[in-house]
């Protein structure tokens, strides 16, 4: 990691001053991992940031770089930075710029007693040795002085007293940018909040302040994300025609391994079921479409993806930054389902794709019935139409919870009931459901490897999870390679699980293999000619 002249907690009010970095992290302030990953000197180390990289962008905050902001060419266009700056935070808090999100967040930019009940939640404030940086309520102090300063200014003589005496100018912008992608707005920090302030929320605004009214958000997000998305028809750049084919070959290789015909619908009107995946599924997993191809027609499911653009992908990234483009991308799926005439729409093993179209949609548009494949495939299990021999699953599993899932939409119960009937191995991570810890890759996190960001998000962001997993199978020899499946029905979660795993060379040391739920569905089904789950090509 890179040296810094600063290492103890830097006052809020401080941000404004140049310096070299505000927060450093060694590697000895980590949380350590238990054995055999225990040994500080086996574990991989941050690559620190290139000296072209220090003197041409914003790299101020800490040893990583997420946004890469350039610095201003000159003082004119930092003020303008500045300005424009200020205009985006008078519009976050007017009705007509903000009116999905303007209450809770004006609730909790005035309400927050600092008490820091919040903090332990956190597992980035945790993992990083409690730097005091990443602490949820930093970033949001910085953003509820310029309220008061800007916004909502209090009466002469009591101003510097609200505001702290904060000073804007673009060291703090900048940081305060970065900084607000070092948080996976999991909203633990909300759950332990005494009176209900929202630190995600602060967080995510921020975010949409800086996108809507600078432009400047991350690019993985926002041009290869969903301005893609809107243009090609997917966030992984794929069209129709080569969705279609990958499609074809997924079928085929999943008539060929199980014996039973597969063949996806495309287009159908009037289907019961309109099924959309995160694209990420079709080109990193595609046991994951296979297998609900394979389970919806075995249950006598009328069901249809869709051809057109936008479609075939339920990602939504507009979710962790950007009001428009989310509502961009939603409208266009509420168009597709009423085109089809499908009853419903069911959202694919992907959390922050339910999040988006299930609840947050619900704000711009009021649109056609849908529902999480979690409670489907509940359904399709305890419906009797197909048969099932749990001893296929005889081997280790537990269990992740998406926040998207489970803490924004209380989804917590139908994958476990699935699963304590299919997996005579079951274990729970601890602790679960509402109050499990994100994966890391949160809020866009996986998909982010720009600069060094990834090894920040497997080191402190996504060491609490890896933990976790390693904590679940805590009675099993993990120093063996003996399969164990840590199911992760979300496609960003598996995509940063599969990350740490390889980060800390997990399959190779202990065995720990990731996947769908409907994988283990399908494993356990008895009319498969042999078991699903090949553990040599996981």
């Amino acid at each position: 990691m890179s040296p810094t002249t600063r290492k103890e907690p830097r006052r809020i009010k401080d941000m404004s001053l140049p310096s070299e970095q505000v927060a450093h992290v060694e590697p000895q302030d980590l949380v350590p991992l238990p054995p055999p990953y225990d040994k500080l000197e086996e574990q991989p180390r941050f690559k620190p940031l290139s000296d072209d990289s220090r003197a041409k962008l914003e790299a101020s905050l800490d040893d990583t770089l997420c946004i890469g902001c350039p610095k201003p060419a000159s003082k004119e266009e930092e003020e303008r930075l500045i300005q424009a700056f200020i205009s985006g935070l008078h519009k976050l808090f007017t009705k007509e710029n903000n009116w999905t999100f303007l209450q809770p967040l004006t609730l909790s930019m005035e309400h927050c007693a600092r008490c820091q009940t919040c903090v332990d939640d956190c597992p980035v404030y945790e993992e990083s040795g409690k730097n005091e940086v990443y602490r949820p309520t930093y970033r949001s102090e910085i953003l509820r002085r310029l309220y008061f300063k800007y916004v909502k200014p209090g009466l002469p003589g009591f101003q510097t007293f609200q505001n702290g005496g904060i000073e804007l100018n673009w060291t703090l912008i900048s940081r305060l940018l970065e900084l607000s992608y070092r948080c996976t707005l999991c909203r633990r920090c909300a759950q332990s909040c005494p009176i209900g302030v929202d630190n995600g929320l602060i967080t995510h605004e921020i975010r949409k302040l800086f996108s809507s009214e600078m432009g400047l958000t991350a690019k993985d997000l926002h041009e290869k994300g969903t301005v893609q998305q809107l243009a090609v028809g997917s966030s992984t750049g794929m069209i129709p025609v080569v969705v279609k084919d990958n499609i074809e070959f997924i079928d085929e290789d999943m008539t060929d391994r199980t014996g039973i015909k597969v063949e996806t619908k495309w287009d159908v009107e009037g289907a019961e079921v309109l099924l959309l995946h995160n694209a990420g599924e079709i080109l990193a997993w595609p046991d994951n479409p296979g297998c609900f191809a394979l389970l919806l027609d075995a249950a006598g499911i009328s069901w249809t993806m869709s051809s057109d653009l936008v479609g075939y992908d339920g990602v939504n990234y507009g979710l962790f930054y950007d009001d428009v483009q989310l509502a961009r991308i939603a409208y266009r799926h509420f168009e597709i389902a009423k085109k089809l005439k499908v009853k419903k729409i069911v959202m694919g093993e992907c959390g922050h794709e339910s999040k988006a179209l299930g609840v947050i949609a619900d704000r711009v548009f009021q649109g056609i019935p849908r529902e999480t494949a979690m409670t489907l495939m509940a359904d399709i299990v305890f419906s009797g139409r197909i048969k099932f021999d749990p001893s296929r699953n005889d081997f280790p599993v537990t269990l992740h919870d998406p926040c998207n899932l489970a803490r924004a939409m209380g989804v917590i119960e139908p994958q476990r009931k699935v699963l304590r009937y299919l997996a005579p191995r079951f274990r729970e991570m601890h602790p679960h459901g509402v109050r499990n810890y994100c994966c890391g890759g949160g809020s866009g996190f996986a998909i982010m490897s720009q600069f060094n960001f990834q090894d920040w998000r497997l080191q402190i962001n996504g060491r609490r999870k890896f933990r976790q997993i390693l904590e679940a199978f805590q009675d099993t020899d993990l120093t063996s390679n003996d399969p164990k499946y840590v199911c992760a029905p979300c496609s960003n979660c598996k995509g940063q699980i599969r990350d740490l795993f390889d980060y800390y060379g997990a399959k190779e040391k202990s065995g720990l293999h990731y996947g769908g739920l409907v994988e283990l569905v399908v494993n356990a089904m008895v009319d498969l000619k042999e078991p699903f789950i090949n553990w040599e090509i996981m």
